[in-house]
């Protein structure tokens, strides 16, 4: 029985883990968190049986100790809450699907308590990296990637030494607006960038890849998760979403990892590893799909991606920068408080007045998060 507790239960990635727990009794949730869905968190709880569950707000938590007093379970809150839950003894795998760099310290504290990471907050990474990765090699815990991307990098790696990889090729479907001008994103509306092609997600990373910024957190991400160097990470467009990502090795010999788009592969692989378990769903069929095509990725009209390049080459804190900028500006977006193609300004504006700390600590991380919020709320304010 492998036991795991799962931060961010009633999002897009907490609930199809819950799905994948439902049809494997091998899996025991101990644990769930999740920030204001009551509702959702007492479903969760009369069905998974935790031993504790968490709320962000202590007004959600003492609404849900009202309706779930019948059972045995406590029920945390906050950020205390988050890391109880991370260090929880009963666990031992942790399920990062809460969205921010909300989950920085507690992926920090799982990894000292020798927990096992499932990750799918890509933003731990992306601003912490430099922090995490050493900690996880020191506490000999695994890192093992949930996004479907970086989930098909580490299944096409398996295992080959660092040195034998030349590339890592980083697909994108190019979200909804792949061809179209900057022209024609003037006017583009919350309900047109939440209308992804191929993916089922929620509505700050449905956002992401539509402005390309999703896949420029990934490259980041990739970078730590593997290392290797930014010039040898290419993005390239796939609009089928079919190849999830490739490796191309020294030999020119390049390793793909294929299905169709459905985060409950790369989820159930990561809870598994190094065990493939069957799973129901559809399967891609050749014959019926015809062809794969791919593309440069647009990063005149989608400057997320190259300003994702950018950050991480200034290192330190500006890849905080890029990503607190972005989250600010997609909160303003869908709630209509700027338009679509502000949201890549702000993140250039935020970034061209950062003076980077070139090795920043947790508490740093956290402030110039905070700074940068401030910044792009002050100027969207003006």
């Amino acid at each position: 029985m492998k036991k795991i507790a799962i931060l961010g239960s009633t999002g897009s990635i907490g609930t199809q883990t819950l799905e994948i727990v439902r049809n494997n009794p091998e899996l025991e949730v101990v644990a769930l968190a999740a920030g204001n869905s009551v509702e959702a968190m007492e479903a969760q709880i009369r069905e998974f049986r935790p031993l504790v569950a968490g709320m962000w707000t202590e007004q959600a938590a003492c609404e849900l100790r009202n309706r779930v007093a019948d059972l045995d379970v406590r029920i945390v809150s906050g950020m205390e809450g988050l890391l109880e839950i991370a260090v929880l003894p009963q666990s031992q795998v942790l399920v990062t699907a809460i969205v921010g760099m909300i989950g920085i310290r507690p992926t920090i504290a799982a990894i000292e308590s020798g927990k096992d990471i499932a990750l799918a907050n890509k933003e731990t990474l992306v601003t912490a990296g430099h922090i995490i990765m050493p900690l996880a090699r020191k506490c000999g815990v695994s890192i093992l990637p949930v996004d479907s991307e970086h989930s098909a990098i580490f299944q096409s790696i398996n295992g080959e030494p660092g040195e034998r990889i030349a590339k890592i090729l980083l697909t994108a479907s190019g979200g909804p607006f792949r061809g179209k001008t900057r022209s024609e994103l003037e006017n583009i509306q919350v309900e047109d960038a939440l209308k992804h092609p191929n993916w089922a997600m929620g509505r700050k990373i449905t956002i992401d890849s539509s402005t390309m910024v999703n896949k420029g957190l990934e490259v980041m991400e990739a970078k730590w998760l593997f290392g290797v160097d930014l010039d040898r990470i290419q993005v390239v467009v796939h609009p089928q979403s079919i190849i999830h990502s490739m490796v191309e090795y020294v030999d020119g010999a390049i390793m793909a990892q294929l299905g169709t788009p459905d985060m409950k592969l790369p989820i159930q692989y990561a809870l598994f590893y190094p065990d493939r378990k069957p799973m129901d769903g559809k399967r891609v069929d050749f014959y019926e799909l015809g062809q794969l095509t791919f593309e440069k990725p647009d990063m005149d009209n989608f400057p997320g991606l190259r300003l994702a390049y950018e950050a991480q080459m200034a290192g330190g804190s500006m890849p905080t920068v890029y990503n607190a900028a972005n989250e600010k500006a997609v909160e303003m977006f869908l709630n209509r408080k700027i338009k679509y193609l502000q949201i890549p300004e702000l993140i250039e504006e935020a970034m061209a007045q950062h003076e980077v700390i070139s090795n920043p600590g947790v508490e740093e991380i956290l402030a110039a998060e905070a700074e940068t919020y401030e910044y792009i709320t002050g100027r969207v304010m003006k």
